[in-house]
């Protein structure tokens, strides 16, 4: 079986998470301190709250440099997913710079963004078994913009204001929604990131 680590800096849903990979056949494990995340198929970065809360969280912790270090398939969930670029104007904190880019705050008049909206963009492999539209649960006041606009991998717009959903560098990807409280199609990315790990493996 596939095996996830999910990681806890202090603010993520991992009940949900934990359940919603079991459902798609993964076997998850939380990791909240320092380990050798090469012992896992997979990595999964969930979140919900503010980017300099997050690391300050995994630097307490000890995970900065196992997630820097590790070169398997990771996901970035929400703030997961901001902290996967190199600052973040919310608190205006660095991040892990695996990707270049830049967590701004969104110029919607409404904040935080929250609730259902689609994301757009087919081409990607966690979005590839999607139909279109495909609406997912958001919850954010704060979005990345890459530095690369290849990076960006699906959009979404609120209030005529479009922000990257997705994003993708090699084996590192990031979503702006919340896939483990976005019912069926939610659960079909997550199983599209289990397979992808299962591939790396099969490969390996």
């Amino acid at each position: 079986m596939t095996s996830i680590a999910v990681i806890d800096h202090g603010a993520g849903n991992l009940v949900s998470m934990v359940q919603a990979l079991r459902r798609v056949g993964a076997e998850p494990q939380i990791v909240a301190t320092s380990s050798d995340l090469d012992d896992f198929d997979g990595v999964i970065l969930p979140g919900v709250g503010a980017t300099g809360a997050a690391m300050s969280t995994l630097s307490h912790r000890g995970l900065i440099d196992p997630l820097l270090a590790y070169e398997g398939p990771l996901l970035g969930v929400c703030v997961g997913m901001q902290i996967l670029v190199e600052h973040s104007d919310e608190d205006d904190n660095p991040c892990l710079g695996i990707i270049p880019g830049t967590v701004r705050r969104l110029s919607a008049r409404t904040l935080p963004h929250m609730g259902w909206n689609e994301v757009s963009g087919r081409d990607d492999p966690l979005l590839a078994r999607l139909p279109d539209p495909a609406a997912f649960y958001f919850v954010h006041s704060y979005a990345v913009v890459p530095d690369n606009p290849s990076a960006v991998a699906g959009t979404t717009t609120v209030e005529e204001a479009e922000f990257t959903s997705v994003i993708r560098s090699g084996r590192v990807a990031g979503v702006q929604f919340h896939p483990e409280r976005s019912g069926r199609l939610g659960l079909s990315v997550l199983a599209s990131f289990v397979d992808g790990c299962r591939e790396v493996e099969r490969v390996a």
